[in-house]
């Protein structure tokens, strides 16, 4: 079976950083259930093709995520 998400050093750091931009953006804490349903979402985004921060974050803003 092959792993959810690729662990290369490049695919953590856009998704870090676009996660971490979108709960500042909200005052949304990292550890809380809305920010690990985001970090879900930006994974899903990710890998439907979104793999850059700034495409990602624009994904999240298209999906109207609250």
């Amino acid at each position: 079976m092959a792993p959810a998400f690729s662990s290369q050093p490049e695919d953590v750091d856009v998704l870090a950083g676009a996660i971490y931009t979108w709960c500042a953006e909200r005052n949304i804490k990292l550890r809380s259930q809305q920010g690990l349903s985001i970090a879900s979402i930006a994974i899903d985004l990710y890998h439907a093709g979104h793999q850059t921060q700034d495409d990602l974050l624009t994904a999240l803003h298209e999906s109207e995520i609250h």
